[in-house]
């Protein structure tokens, strides 16, 4: 856009020099006194310009190749114009270069006559190109600081504009925060032509998906229900006097409320809650309390009301409860848990019991392992745990508490990589 405007701008004074010029040699023309003598001009012309020594334009009139006149601005001119033979009847205007300077020319050759004569004159007035770039600085500069106070206004009300068409996904994206949070369960604002194919194919796949797990859950609860029944007539059927299959019984049915527990979980939703994790604990902390009152359990317990877990409330008790219930099991006296957040959510379980051997803890997380084979409390429910950990893409670590010395159980949940 500068570099148009600027070739339009320039055009245009090229232009105004031409008609510029016109209008002085047409002024000549008519101060041109013609008698006997010859040519005679007026000490002093109609056109400032041309009575001004520093003035950049120039008048001369020429009789052939004689000069017969020249305008006081063209008193310090040391050359001589080149003289185009124009097309009869029309002046000739063009640039020409004189002693490395760019002038704009324009000449006409004109019969003047009297009753008793007629003579032939040329006339050449030259107008410096200099002038004419500095108009054009000029003119630059001031296009330069009107395109910056344009561009910055532009700026301005291209951010607004942006800012404000914004608005819609910005409601869009609170509205999905608060269904992840937990707070409502589909999107309701006012939206655009161009959002509410989207909003409607989310409350779709949410109304779906909501559907869909508790078909799953019906079934699962159906399927379990089911189950116990032919267990319970078996169990109770002269093949359960048999200590081996009493074994296999038991078995069976650990392992059956084990993987029903693992496939009604809520990890692998696609929509994720912000459960707090406090309310939770100190839920399950009330229940140990009153179920292991005989050990006195004190519990030393450093979480806050911010730190959330990104899932479903059922899977963080089943988690949590697992793992306090073990820690209660084999501690002395004392269990800890403590929790952080930051880019991780990390929460560390530790008591002051035997604590778990090295060689049985990659074990003790392995599924078909019999569970009932490691040291009182520890081992139950720890395959459905380590499964949890892994649908939500965590990590469960077993090691030595230095304070307590006891085992420690750290679960971390790496939010940060997944968003």
């Amino acid at each position: 856009m500068f570099y148009s405007i600027g070739k339009a701008y320039y055009a245009s004074l090229v232009d105004a020099t031409e008609k510029n010029l016109e209008a002085h040699l047409y002024s000549l023309i008519s101060e041109v006194d013609f008698t006997e003598r010859g040519i005679i001009m007026p000490s002093s012309i109609l056109t400032p310009e041309l009575n001004n020594l520093n003035s950049d334009t120039y008048a001369m009139i020429y009789r052939d190749d004689v000069p017969i006149w020249h305008s006081e601005s063209a008193v310090n001119v040391n050359f001589v114009p080149q003289y185009i033979e124009p097309k009869a009847g029309a002046a000739d205007f063009r640039r020409v270069v004189y002693n490395n300077t760019a002038y704009w020319q324009l000449s006409l050759t004109v019969i003047l006559n009297n009753i008793d004569q007629s003579e032939q004159a040329r006339f050449i007035l030259l107008k410096r190109n200099d002038a004419l770039l500095r108009l054009m600085d000029g003119f630059k500069q001031t296009l330069v600081d009107w395109m910056f106070i344009m561009g910055i206004a532009i700026a301005g009300l291209m951010a607004i504009g942006f800012i404000w068409s914004a608005r819609p996904l910005q409601r869009l994206d609170k509205e999905i925060k608060a269904i992840e949070s937990g707070d409502i369960q589909e999107i309701k604002g006012l939206y655009p032509v161009e959002l509410q194919t989207i909003k409607a194919d989310l409350n779709l796949l949410l109304e779906s998906q909501q559907r869909q797990k508790e078909r799953y859950r019906a079934s699962l609860s159906d399927l379990a229900h089911a189950l116990k029944t032919p267990l319970a007539v078996l169990k109770s059927s002269p093949l359960a006097n048999d200590a081996d299959a009493q074994e296999q019984l038991d078995r069976i049915n650990v392992m059956i409320e084990h993987q029903l527990k693992r496939a009604a979980t809520g990890a692998s939703d696609t929509w994720k809650k912000q459960t707090p994790i406090k309310p939770v604990i100190d839920s399950i902390l009330s229940a140990m309390s009153k179920v292991y009152r005989d050990k006195d359990i004190i519990f030393n317990c450093q979480v806050s009301d911010k730190d959330y877990f990104l899932g479903d409330k059922t899977d963080l008790m089943e988690l949590l409860g697992n793992l306090i219930d073990n820690a209660c099991k084999a501690c002395r006296s004392q269990v800890s848990i403590n929790v952080s957040q930051a880019k991780t959510l990390s929460i560390s379980i530790c008591d002051d019991g035997p604590g778990i051997k090295p060689d049985k803890r990659e074990s003790l997380l392995q599924r078909g392992t019999r569970l009932d084979t490691y040291e009182s409390g520890h081992g139950v429910g720890m395959a459905i745990v380590s499964d949890l950990v892994k649908s939500y893409h965590g990590l469960l670590t077993i090691s030595q508490s230095q304070r307590l010395g006891g085992a420690k159980f750290i679960l971390e949940f790496n939010y940060h990589e997944k968003k």
